[in-house]
């Protein structure tokens, strides 16, 4: 089972890369009256590394809060 996380998250990945490399135009991200002017791809690979990122502690912190969790069961 570990292989086919392993090549979900390759496959992801290298989709992620070969978008970001066919996109080179600048665009504009407006928040909070905040502009901000980058290439799509820059962008694109930041939120993708924001999203493994964060996605990963959330991982970590709920399978350590499952094992927690059963050992006060026992």
């Amino acid at each position: 089972m570990r292989w086919l996380y392993i090549a979900v998250i390759v496959l992801f990945a290298a989709a992620t890369v070969i978008f970001a490399a066919q996109n080179f135009e600048t665009v504009t991200i407006s928040f909070f009256r905040m502009n901000l002017s980058l290439p799509l791809a820059v962008q694109t690979l930041v939120v993708y590394l924001l999203g493994a990122a964060t996605g990963g502690s959330l991982f970590a912190l709920l399978r350590r809060s499952y094992t927690g969790s059963k050992r006060g069961a026992e």
